[in-house]
């Protein structure tokens, strides 16, 4: 098992594959797709098990199954139709990130849709428990691996970049539910796994303080966004992380998750939520 730097936009520490037995974890976005391919060499996988279809995550999906016919593609059901005609998710994407798109995920093709294998949660599957983990995105999962206890959790557990153990909730736009990440966060504590698996970035060993982390700063930062405007909540994301760690480590954290992209997801989330009052309405806090 080895996590796989793929040096999103040439920096380290930002976003890895994982390798783990004859799998593929979350291969990362067709811009790194040379980089990784070059770390596996003659390797070839039986398999890529997708957390969620994200570009920064799953990306590379499509190029990957052209260069191996047999590869078998898991993703939950409501991310396959995506991954099979990619034009929505690219469409959306581009909205997001404009001119950038392109330097930032690379090519993204579709992957066949017999090469698909859809999963829900509750399944066993190549040696790894599915668990269905809504909360950063609506078609989220995560794999136990059942050899080694390490689960694989995507964006839910959280961004921890190295050598900082600061941690973020990444709640881009469209479909954070911070509700449902409690639930989720609580159905990967109850796999009781030895560690945690992050795609951003690398492996915790310290698995109930990272989940109590995430859920704690989300319930604070989902607050924050609700009495906040973009420019005072990103302007304190900034301080937060800024002064938790070093300035390299704080570029990654920005590169990884942008701030003014999770307070628009937190800002969605609120706006969706019958009864709320937006940040507009409220005092900015003490």
């Amino acid at each position: 098992m080895r996590a796989i730097d793929v040096l999103h936009l040439g920096r380290e520490r930002a976003i890895c594959c994982w390798q783990v037995d004859d799998v593929l974890v979350d291969p990362g976005p067709g811009s790194c797709l040379e980089t990784l391919l070059a770390e596996l060499g003659a390797w070839r996988p039986r398999a890529l098990l997708l957390t969620h279809i994200h570009l920064d995550h799953a990306g590379a999906a499509g190029a990957l199954a052209r260069r191996w016919p047999e590869l078998e593609v898991l993703v939950h059901e409501r991310g396959a139709p995506h991954l099979a005609a990619p034009d929505r998710l690219i469409e959306s994407a581009r909205r997001l990130y404009g001119d950038r798109m392109d330097e930032l995920w690379g090519a993204i093709e579709p992957v066949p849709a017999e090469r698909l294998r859809v999963v829900r949660g509750g399944e066993r599957v190549l040696g790894f428990r599915v668990a269905d983990t809504p909360g950063h995105a609506s078609h989220h999962v995560a794999y136990l691996h059942e050899a080694t206890g390490r689960a694989f959790v995507g964006d839910v557990g959280g961004v921890r970049i190295p050598p900082a153990d600061f941690t973020v909730p990444p709640t881009p736009p469209p479909d954070i539910d911070v509700d449902a990440w409690h639930q989720s966060l609580a159905t990967i504590a109850a796999w009781r796994p030895s560690s945690l698996g992050l795609t951003h970035f690398g492996a915790v060993e310290e698995v109930d303080a990272q989940l109590a982390a995430v859920g704690e700063r989300l319930d604070r930062w989902a607050e924050l966004a609700r009495r906040l405007d973009e420019e005072r909540f990103v302007a304190h994301v900034r301080a937060e992380i800024g002064a938790a760690t070093d300035p390299a480590t704080a570029l990654v954290y920005e590169q990884t998750s942008p701030p003014h992209q999770l307070w628009q997801g937190l800002d969605r989330y609120w706006r969706k939520r019958p009864g709320r009052a937006g940040h507009a309405e409220l005092s900015s806090p003490a």
